[in-house]
Parts: structure tokens; sequence; C-alpha cells
């Protein structure tokens, strides 16, 4: 019974006045209640009950209303929405075409609904055999001429067939409104997850590589403790591990789809050298005079998070040009504790071929060198 209930007091006053609608068109087509009272009684009230239940179903279940409604529908071919001459082809003249009641409304109204409610459709396929059998028994109990064939087949297409394929085509149109506005959600949000992945790798990746060259430098300072080179050494593999955590991280916030952004980390190359030296980088920068490539600071942090990475307590090399960027480290003094196969690279590969520069890295010597060049538009 809950299925039944209405979910508010709109709806109940809703079906309430749909029943009172039907209720008098029901009354219309039958006996006058004040000449033939008997007739009244025994056609017009036995339908408004079964006007009634289809009301009650007719919200949750569009089709059952269809059903129930067959004893009210177009099988009297005496009214139609047209007459057409068929004396070509047939022996009379008025032939009546989509057959019209005042239930036909109701009838065509609640076919729409079961196509637009029902996802199903051998449903809806057994009903219109049923729908299609009464038709023909109409038909033949009539004397079955073929004017009256004419008559039922429009009936049954125009009341049954037609508001109910309206009804699937609105189902479909609301779906595919749906899957776009669920799709462009998805992409919304996998765009939002690669720009925090991006944040992350840029300034927390970069700034925990740092925290590890600090703590890697206090590990060979002298005039420390056994226990404070210790205490420091716990730092520089928490920071590793930490930064391994944040590689796993940005790997399930990445999508390999979302093109990566031309825009440029927050610092310029000048600040973001000086941070690298103060954390105890061995680092030297060799800024050529002119406009500075807008990729050039992305690129260094880059190269310098990467040198802190793997080659601790190297020798850094920084190159900037008004069309080409070059990072370059020598050999590592201790143990890298970062893995390789990072995305950084991957990722500044993509911003660089958007901006139609190209990006070499590898080994060179004994280190490692990174070198992008931009053409001269940027």
């Amino acid at each position: 019974m809950k299925r039944f209930r209405r979910e508010n007091r709109r709806q109940v006053v809703y079906d309430v006045l749909l029943f009172v609608a039907l209720g008098v068109c029901v009354a219309a087509m039958g006996p006058d209640p004040f000449k033939d009272p008997a007739g009244f009684g025994a056609v017009t009230v036995p339908r408004w009950g079964l006007a009634a239940v289809a009301v009650l179903v007719g919200r949750p279940y569009p089709l059952a209303a269809l059903v129930l409604l067959l004893p009210l529908g177009p099988w009297r071919f005496s009214e139609g929405f047209a007459t057409v001459d068929l004396s070509w082809l047939l022996p009379r003249r008025n032939v009546k075409i989509l057959p019209l009641l005042a239930t036909s409304p109701f009838i065509a109204w609640y076919a729409y609904l079961t196509g637009r409610r029902m996802a199903k459709g051998w449903p809806a396929l057994l009903a219109f055999c049923v729908i299609s059998l009464v038709g023909v028994v109409v038909v033949l109990s009539k004397g079955g001429d073929l004017a009256l064939w004419v008559s039922m087949i429009t009936a049954v297409a125009g009341t049954y067939l037609v508001p109910y394929l309206f009804g699937v085509l609105r189902r479909k149109l609301l779906q595919q409104r749906r899957q776009a506005r669920l799709s462009a959600e998805a992409q919304a949000r996998m765009r939002e997850r690669a720009r925090i992945a991006r944040e992350m790798h840029d300034s927390l990746g970069h700034d925990l590589a740092l925290i590890a060259v600090r703590a890697a430098g206090l590990e060979l300072a002298h005039g420390l403790a056994p226990a404070q080179v210790k205490a420091a050494g716990e730092l520089r593999l928490a920071a590793a591990d930490a930064t391994e955590r944040l590689r796993q991280i940005i790997g399930l916030l990445r999508e390999d789809g979302d093109a990566a952004p031309l825009s440029p980390v927050g610092e310029d190359v000048s600040e973001l050298v000086r941070r690298a030296a103060d954390s105890g980088m061995s680092i030297s920068l060799d800024l050529a005079p002119g406009p500075v490539p807008g990729l050039a600071g992305a690129v260094v942090q880059e190269g310098l998070t990467n040198a802190a990475k793997h080659a601790p307590g190297a020798e850094v090399s920084v190159s900037v040009g008004p069309h080409e960027v070059l990072v370059r480290n020598g050999p590592p003094r201790s143990r890298p504790t970062a893995r390789t196969g990072g995305l950084g690279l991957a990722g500044l590969r993509e911003r660089v071929r958007l901006a139609g520069g190209t990006l070499s890295a590898g080994p060179a010597g004994d280190g490692f060198e990174l070198v992008v060049s931009l053409p001269r538009e940027n």
C-alpha cells in the first residue's frame, strides 16, 4: 500500500481533480441519470469505480491504469478526429479516422506515462497485444467492415501507440540529458583531482625534498652528537617516506586524460634557487638578461626536486635563457632514498609539448641533465 500513497498534498489534489474530470467524462458517455436512472446505475457507476481504481494505481503503475481503462477506450466509431472519403477503396464514403471519445485524452495520458516511466518494453508490448485483441473483437462484433478496421487501427495508433512513443522519446531525452550532466560532473571532478595532484606535486613534493636535503646536510655536519646524527638520518628517511606516500596519493588523484596546465608555479626562478640554497643544496644560477620563459619556474622546480630526491648532496647548476632552461646535477654524495618513476617529468613534458617546445632528460656524465627548449614566441 505504500506505493499508492502520495508524497505530498499537491499529488493528492492533482489526482482528485483528475478523477473528477475523468468522472465527468464517463458520466457524459453514459445514460442520462434523469431519464434512465437504472441504466445510469448499471453502466456509469461501475465505470466510476473503474476510473477511481485507475487513478489510484495510475501514478505508480500507469500501464495498469491503461489496462483498467480498456472498457472506456475508443471503441465507438461514430465520432472521429477526421472523416475521409474512401469510396475509391471502400463502399462507404464517410470513414472515421482516429475515433475520439470523452475519455480518450485520459487514456492517451496514461499511455504517455507508460512510455515515460517504464524502462522495460515487454510489459507494454504485452498490453498492446491485449488492446489490439480487444479492438479486433469489437470490429468483428460489428460486422467486420473494412471501414471499421481502418477506424480501429487509427484509434489504437492515435490513442495508445503514438502517446506511448512520445513518452519513450521523452524518457530517452531525459536520460541523455542526465548522462550528459553526470559526464560533465565527472569531468569536473577529474579536472579538480588533477589540479590538486599537480599542486601537491609542485608544492608539497618540492618542500619535502628540501626537508630531506636539510636533514642530509645535518647528518654530514661536524660537531653533532651521535644521537643528533641519528635523529637527522631518521628525519631524512621520514621525509623520503612522506614523499613516497605523496607520490602514491598523486597517482590516485591524477588522471592521464587531463591535459597538463600551462601556468607556471607561484615562485620565480630566483626565489626557487634561493630557497633550495637555504635548505643546503649546493647550487649556482646563470640567469641571462631578457625575458624569462613562462615555463622556466616549472622546469627549475622539477629539476631541483629531482636532484634533491635522487642526488642528495650533489652540485646543481641552473641556466635560464630566453628560449632554453637547463638544470644539471653532479653525482650524489649519499645514497638516494626516493624511488624512480614519478609523474613529475611526464607532466612537465606534456606542458612543454603543449607550449610548442621540446624536453630532454637523461644522464650527463656522472650526473643528470634536464634541458627544455621553447619557441621564440614564448
